[in-house]
């Protein structure tokens, strides 16, 4: 799925490519032979992007790295994307850095192939699965989404990953199950940025069970028709779109069923600033800035920031009768 992300503007565009050829062989050895079935998901934001670089942005991805058999889901947004560059050069990654340029530079140092992902907890078959056996787990119309979306500041990225529903069901969730429970790889060799005390290691997001079985909740693996860069999330990370970013937890490596709600990186370190729920709402302001309205890059004014980041008519009915100034 690909997902509109907001994110802070950005200056001179970055070096794009760092993960090399090598880390991604195998999974490219399969995503470029996955065929049919590959779907384009997207939001309803607006973009505003000059045609010719949203042409670039669209051109087909070629190499050793490009995922083939891509088409357009019926979630998918007409909008233009922001620039490749922008989006791989300009990223919140804080295992690797706090500086928006850092993971970029930093993130190379990342081995993403072998990958495994634990799948545990109220489930009745708990497994430690490779990473290229869990997509191949799936049928073709469940394989590949790829949708546009926005996050906290604003960009339009193309995302390609597997639905998070079909994951968790193939793994039989029990009546236990309240919650979902996300962990990122700990690993301060790798992750340099984890040898500072900036966040409590390792990086942790939750979702409410209906939440994570909305058809719009994906785990990505690529992005822009490619296998997905380090600094982005390598090799698998979550998208919700119509949560703001922080809650698309990066570089994967569990994924447990739980009965309580769990504890997640941001709401730890600062509860008042940062909720468990997270929804895009422009009627909630973060305590140090209004969040009414968003700067997308690539654009000078800022636009009006949409409820549930224009997911409202699909994800709205998940919060019937709550109250989402205080549930934030």
């Amino acid at each position: 799925m690909a997902i509109l992300i907001r994110t802070p503007l950005t200056g001179e565009p970055r070096e794009s490519e760092v993960t090399t050829e090598a880390v991604y062989l195998r999974r490219r050895e399969f995503l470029t032979t996955a065929g049919a079935g590959l779907l384009l998901f997207g939001t309803g934001l607006a973009g505003c992007r000059s045609q010719d670089r949203s042409e670039a942005a669209e051109t087909p991805a070629t190499g050793a790295d490009a995922i083939a058999g891509v088409v357009k889901s019926p979630l998918s947004t007409d909008e233009e994307p922001t620039a490749y560059d922008d989006v791989t050069g300009y990223n919140n990654f804080y295992e690797f850095g706090t500086d928006k340029s850092d993971p970029a530079r930093n993130a190379h140092s990342l081995v993403t192939d072998p990958w495994t992902v634990t799948i545990g907890g109220a489930v009745a078959r708990p497994e430690k699965v490779a990473l290229e056996d869990l997509l191949k787990a799936h049928t073709p119309e469940e394989r590949i989404y790829r949708l546009r979306c926005v996050e906290a500041w604003s960009m339009v990225i193309p995302w390609i990953g597997i639905p998070l529903a079909s994951v968790l069901a193939r793994h039989q969730p029990t009546g236990d199950a309240k919650y979902v429970a996300l962990r990122t790889l700990h690993d301060p060799e790798q992750m340099p940025g984890q040898r500072r005390a900036v966040l409590e290691w390792p990086y942790r997001e939750g979702l409410r069970i209906d939440e994570a079985m909305h058809p719009l909740t994906i785990l990505a693996f690529g992005m822009y028709g490619r296998a997905m860069p380090n600094q982005n999330g390598a090799p698998l990370r979550l998208v919700v779109p119509w949560k703001y970013g922080f809650k698309s937890i990066k570089s994967i490596v569990a994924i447990d069923l739980v009965t309580e709600q769990p504890q997640t990186s941001w709401n730890m370190q600062a509860p008042g600033e940062y909720g468990f729920y997270s929804n895009v709402n422009p009627d909630v302001d973060h305590p140090r800035w209004s969040q009414r309205k968003e700067r997308r890059i690539g654009e000078f004014l800022r636009r009006e920031t949409l409820p549930f980041n224009g997911y409202g008519d699909q994800v709205a009915s998940l919060y019937s009768g709550m109250d989402l100034k205080k549930s934030f």
